[in-house]
C-alpha cells in the first residue's frame, strides 16, 4: 500500500490550536502565525515561507486549516502559491453561521481539490453561545476528526476504503463536508452532497442491528449517491459507536 506525507498547516490561532491538537503518529504539523507576516519586515517572512513550501516531497497532502479571515487568506495564497504542482492541495475553512455549499464558488477555492468547510451549527446550541466558544468546540472535534481519518487511511481500518477512493472523492474542484460523529442529525442536509465516504466504527458491544440501522438510514438518505460505505468493530471499543463522514459536491 502506498504510503503519502501528510502536512498540517494551521493559519491563524483557531488553525493552529487544531493543528496542535492532531495526535496521529507520522504527520507534519506547521503553524503559520499572521502577526509575523503583519510587521514591518514581512517579506523576510513571506520567503520563509515560500522557501519551505516550495520544497515539499512529491505528491504531498497539504491539509490548510484556518478561519475565513482575510489576513489568512493573503498567507493561503502565498502557500498555494509557493507549493508544487503534484501537491495534493486541501482546505479546511472554517466559516460561522455561513455556509459554502450554498455559497457561489469564491476565487480562492481553485487553488484546492476540495475545500472542507465548517459553519460550526452544531456547535451553536443556541444564540448565547459566543463564536469564540464555538471556535473552541469545534478545534477538539476537528482534530480528533484529522487523527482518526489519517489513522484510517493509513492503517486501510475501514473496510472498502483507502487512498484510491478519497483521490476518486476528492479530485475535481469541490466543496464538502468532513465530520466525526458519535451521533447523527438525520434532520440535516445530508441528502444534497453527490458522492463521498461513509466510515462506521463499533464497539465490539454495540448493538449490529443498530449498526445497520445507522447504514440503512444514511443509504436512505442518499440513494443513488456515489457513495463508499465501510463497516469494522473495533476491540478497544464496547458500546461505543462513531461516523466518519466525506462527502463532496461539485461547486
Amino acid at each position: 500500500m502506498q504510503s503519502f506525507t501528510h502536512l498540517f498547516v494551521g493559519i491563524g490561532n483557531t488553525g493552529a490550536r487544531i493543528v496542535n491538537s492532531i495526535t496521529a503518529d507520522g504527520i507534519v504539523k506547521v503553524t503559520v502565525n499572521p502577526a509575523y507576516y503583519l510587521l514591518p519586515r514581512f517579506d523576510e517572512y513571506e520567503e520563509r515561507l515560500r522557501n519551505f513550501f516550495s520544497s515539499l516531497p512529491e505528491n504531498t497532502f497539504l491539509w490548510l486549516v484556518f478561519d475565513d479571515r482575510d489576513i489568512n487568506h493573503e498567507l493561503r495564497g502565498i502557500i498555494t502559491e509557493s507549493a508544487p504542482k503534484d501537491t495534493i492541495k486541501l482546505a479546511y475553512v472554517l466559516t460561522p453561521k455561513k455556509e459554502l455549499v450554498t455559497e457561489k464558488k469564491p476565487p480562492w477555492a481553485g487553488d484546492f481539490e476540495t475545500v472542507f468547510y465548517d459553519s460550526l451549527w452544531d456547535f451553536f446550541g443556541s444564540d448565547e453561545v459566543s463564536i469564540s466558544t464555538a471556535f473552541q468546540g469545534a478545534s477538539e472535534n476537528i482534530a480528533e476528526m484529522f487523527s482518526r481519518l489519517y489513522y484510517y487511511l493509513e492503517t486501510q481500518m475501514l473496510v472498502n476504503i483507502d487512498y484510491a477512493d478519497l483521490f476518486n472523492m476528492i479530485r475535481g474542484g469541490n466543496v464538502g463536508i468532513l465530520r466525526l460523529l458519535r451521533e447523527v442529525d438525520f434532520g440535516w442536509h445530508w441528502g444534497i452532497w453527490d458522492r463521498g465516504l461513509v466510515g462506521i466504527l463499533v464497539g465490539r458491544e454495540f448493538p449490529l442491528k443498530d449498526a445497520h440501522g445507522i447504514l440503512g438510514h444514511f443509504q436512505e438518505i442518499l440513494a443513488e449517491k456515489d457513495v463508499i460505505w465501510g463497516v469494522v468493530m473495533d476491540e478497544n471499543l464496547t458500546r461505543e459507536v462513531e461516523i466518519l463522514a466525506l462527502l463532496v459536491k461539485r461547486w
